[in-house]
């Protein structure tokens, strides 16, 4: 089935653009959140009207997302502050929704599915992950992964029980031979 984009669609295309989707795929998924329109015969002139339309819109968005991606290179390292265990080891992995809420923080609201994370971040130091501004727009962004200092990993409380069960052991036979010295 033809269709002309209303919206951008993610993996599919810009607004404006005539694409050939699958039947199915058109008719459960992008006509009811009208997102396209079917290209019929009789729709050729609404299509190329659509198509001025979003080639104007086009050239306004590629200019804002440039500007966009120019204050995202400016930014340099993002710092990202993640929970991590024995060994600096990451409870988890960095998800693109984290870099997307990171960005935020910044002033630069995305969706996630914009992030492109390529493999899963699982350690710390610096990574480079891409933003997809627009179809022809892509911003490589440095995320600096440290560890939050706020956190105890479980391993490391543990470790600890036992050095003050120690402390308190010493101190109880202190406490004991005092006692005994007092009492003869």
């Amino acid at each position: 089935m033809k269709v002309v984009l209303q919206k951008d669609v993610p993996g599919l295309g810009d607004a404006g653009e005539l694409k050939e989707v699958a039947d199915g795929y058109a008719r459960n998924y992008l006509l009811p959140r009208k997102l396209v329109i079917t290209a019929y015969g009789g729709t050729a002139r609404a299509i190329e009207h659509q198509k001025k339309i979003s080639a104007i819109k086009m050239e306004k968005r590629n200019k804002t997302m440039a500007k966009v991606a120019e204050d995202i290179k400016a930014l340099g390292a993002i710092e990202l502050q993640v929970k991590v265990g024995s060994k600096n080891r990451l409870f988890g992995s960095v998800t693109s929704m984290d870099v997307a809420n990171a960005l935020k923080a910044k002033g630069f609201e995305f969706d996630k599915r914009r992030v492109e994370m390529g493999d899963k971040i699982r350690s710390l130091g610096n990574h480079t992950v891409k933003v997809r501004l627009s179809e022809k727009i892509v911003v490589p962004v440095t995320l600096s992964i440290v560890q939050d200092m706020n956190f105890k990993a479980p391993d490391e409380e543990v470790e600890a029980l036992p050095a003050a069960a120690e402390e308190n052991s010493e101190e109880t036979a202190e406490a004991a031979e005092a006692e005994s010295e007092t009492e003869e």
